[in-house]
C-alpha cells in the first residue's frame, strides 16, 4: 500500500527514532487482514531496527475485524487502531509511532500536566471515516492524550467496518466518541475543547495547593488568534524586533475547516489544512512564543502594558494586543439543534455527507457555504432541500445556476426555521414557518445541515472594547479599537467580505499600526 516515493520520505521522519515500537496485529479471518499487514510492514520497513510488525497467533483471541496495538519498549501505550488507518488517518499512524517515542510536536508543560491529572480509569472509542478531514484531530489528541496517561485508552474504528455498533449507537456523524457505550462528542472539536469535556466528564486529581499562576513575561506585541490574520500580525510584528507571542486554539484557525480554496492570488488551488500547515511553518521561522492549545479568560485594558489572563492559569504582559480570533460555525439557536448534533444536525458536509447516502436531507443557508454543501450533497443523497430565510438566495450567481441544474434539488425562500424533531434516537423532521403565508409546515427527513454564517470569537473582549451588536470588533483604518493599544483584524473585526487575502492583509496592517504607535510612543 505505501509506494516507493513514500517510504522515502518517511526514513527521515523515523530516523529520530530511539525506543522500539511495536505494531501488535491480532489474529483475524478478515479478508482485509493482509492489506493491514502490507500497510504496517510497510511502514516498519523504513526502520526495520526500531519498528516491528508482531502477530498475535492465539486462536482465543480472534477479531472480527483488522485490529492493532502500539506498543512502545514493550509497554502498552493505550492506543488501538480498529481498521486500516489509510487516508486521512494514515498521519494518525505516523504521529502515534513518533508521539509514542515522545518525537514530534507533543503538548507543552501545561497542557500535559492537565492531562495527567485526569482521573482514570479512562476508555475511548472513536468512530471515523477515512474521509473525514476533522477525524484525525480527534483521534491524534485522544492518541497523545493516552500516551501522557497510563490511565487513559483510545481505540480508533473505522466505522466501514462496525456497522453493527454504528447502528445501534445510532452514530450519524464524525468523528464520535463513545464512552461506556454513550455518545460523548460527535463532530469537529480542538484539542482544548476536547481536553476540558474530558476534564467536565472525569474529573482531575487536585493540582498542589502551592500552584500559583504561571508568569509568562513581558512582550512589545501579544497577538490572539492562530488564522491568518494572526500569523501575519505575529510575522509583520516581529519582523519590525518587536517581542512577539502568538496565542490560539489552533494554528489554522477557521482554515482548518475550509475544503477547497481557489482565490488565494498566486495560488491555483489550495486546501485548508495545507495552508493552515504552511502558516505554522512560516510562523516557526520567526522566533515567536507560541502559545497553542490557548484561550484568553480576561483582558485587563487600564494603562500599559496590558494583562492578559489565561484560562490555562498563566498570564503575561504586553505593550500592544492584537485580537485575531475570527469566527466560528453560527448555529440555528431553535429547539432540537442542540439535542440531535451527532444524530442528525451536522455542520460539515463533506465529514457527515457520506451517512446519508440515499436518504433525505435539507441545508440551512442560502449564500455561498450553503449553496456548495447542497451541490455537493446531491451528488450522495437520495434529495437536498434548500432553506433560505430571505426571499433569494444570497450565493454568488455561477453557485446557484449549478445548483439549480441538478435534478434532486429543492429549493425554499421565505422559509423560517423553527423546530428540528426526532424520535430521542435521530432527526426525523424539520418545521419550518412560509414568511408569505404565515403557515407552519414539516418536512420529513434524516438529516440537517446547518450552513448560516459565522460569529465573530469576540465573547473574551465584552466591556472591554466597542463591539457592533453582532458582536464584531469596531476597527478604524489601521486596525486600531477603542481602547488604546488594542488591535485587531480579521473575520472577528467589523472589515467587510470575510475572505482569507484580506485576512493576511488586515493582519499585516494591524502589526504594522502596533509598530508604528510603539515608534510613536517611545522616548526619544
Amino acid at each position: 500500500m505505501i509506494d516507493h516515493d513514500m517510504k522515502e520520505q518517511l526514513k527521515p521522519v523515523f530516523e529520530k527514532l530511539e525506543g522500539t515500537v511495536e505494531l501488535a496485529v491480532e489474529l483475524s479471518q478478515h479478508a482485509d487482514q493482509a492489506e493491514l499487514l502490507d500497510l504496517l510492514e510497510g511502514v516498519a520497513s523504513t526502520n526495520p531496527s526500531k519498528i516491528i510488525v508482531t502477530k498475535n497467533l492465539n486462536p482465543g483471541m480472534t477479531s472480527l475485524i483488522p485490529r492493532f496495538k502500539v506498543i512502545h519498549n514493550g509497554k502498552p501505550t493505550g492506543i488501538t487502531f480498529s481498521g486500516i488507518p489509510g487516508g486521512h488517518e494514515f498521519t494518525s499512524l505516523i504521529l502515534a509511532i513518533l508521539n509514542s517515542d515522545n518525537k514530534g510536536k507533543m503538548p507543552d508543560t501545561v497542557l500535559a500536566d492537565r492531562i495527567r491529572r485526569l482521573k482514570g480509569p479512562i476508555k475511548l472509542r472513536t468512530f471515523i471515516s477515512l474521509t473525514c478531514e476533522n477525524c484525525p484531530d480527534v483521534v491524534q489528541a485522544l492518541n497523545q492524550m493516552a500516551i501522557l496517561n497510563p490511565d487513559i485508552e483510545h481505540e480508533m474504528i473505522d466505522g466501514a467496518y462496525a456497522q453493527d455498533d454504528v447502528k445501534n449507537l445510532n452514530i450519524q456523524g464524525v468523528p464520535s466518541v463513545v464512552n461506556n457505550g454513550e455518545l460523548m462528542h460527535s463532530g469537529r472539536i480542538n484539542f482544548l475543547d476536547l481536553l476540558v469535556k474530558l476534564e467536565n466528564t472525569f474529573g482531575s486529581n487536585d493540582a498542589p495547593a502551592d500552584q500559583k499562576p504561571r508568569d509568562l513575561g513581558d512582550f512589545d506585541v501579544v497577538v490572539v488568534g492562530g488564522g491568518p490574520a494572526g500569523v501575519s500580525a505575529a510575522i509583520y510584528a516581529v519582523r519590525k524586533g518587536l517581542k512577539t507571542a502568538l496565542i490560539a486554539e489552533k494554528i489554522g484557525g477557521q482554515v482548518q475547516e475550509t475544503r477547497g480554496i481557489e482565490n488565494l492570488i498566486s495560488v491555483t488551488y489550495t486546501e485548508g489544512p495545507q495552508l493552515a500547515g504552511q502558516l505554522a511553518q512560516h510562523l516557526a521561522s520567526y522566533p515567536v512564543q507560541i502559545l497553542e492549545h490557548r484561550r484568553v479568560k480576561t483582558v485587563h485594558k487600564d494603562g500599559s502594558p496590558k494583562r492578559v489572563e489565561l484560562e490555562s492559569n498563566e498570564t503575561l504582559r504586553t505593550k500592544s494586543l492584537i485580537v485575531a480570533t475570527g469566527a466560528k460555525w453560527r448555529e440555528l439557536g431553535i429547539p432540537g439543534e442542540k439535542e440531535y448534533i451527532g444524530r442528525g444536525v451536522a455542520f460539515c458536509p463533506h465529514c457527515d455527507g457520506p451517512f446519508y447516502k440515499g436518504k433525505k436531507v435539507a441545508v440551512i443557508g442560502g449564500g455561498n457555504s450553503g449553496v456548495e454543501a447542497a451541490i455537493d450533497l446531491a451528488g450522495i443523497v437520495r434529495e437536498v432541500v434548500l432553506i433560505e430565510y430571505n426571499a433569494t438566495l444570497k450565493a454568488d450567481q455561477i453557485l446557484v445556476n449549478k445548483l439549480k441544474s441538478l435534478p434532486n434539488v429543492t429549493i425554499l425562500t421565505n422559509a423560517k426555521t423553527k423546530q428540528i424533531h426526532g424520535d430521542g434516537q435521530k432527526v426525523s423532521t424539520l418545521e419550518f414557518e412560509d414568511r408569505a403565508s404565515n403557515e407552519s409546515k414539516k418536512i420529513e427527513l434524516d438529516g440537517v445541515f446547518v450552513q448560516i454564517g459565522l460569529l465573530p470569537n469576540s465573547q473574551f473582549l465584552k466591556n472591554v472594547v466597542e463591539l457592533t451588536p453582532y458582536g464584531e470588533i469596531i476597527i478604524d483604518n489601521k486596525g486600531r479599537t477603542s481602547v488604546k493599544g488594542i488591535y485587531a483584524a480579521g473575520d472577528v473585526t467589523t472589515t467587510p467580505y470575510k475572505q482569507i487575502v484580506i485576512a493576511m492583509g488586515e493582519g499585516a496592517k494591524a502589526g504594522l499600526a502596533a509598530f508604528e504607535d510603539s515608534m510613536l510612543h517611545s522616548p526619544a
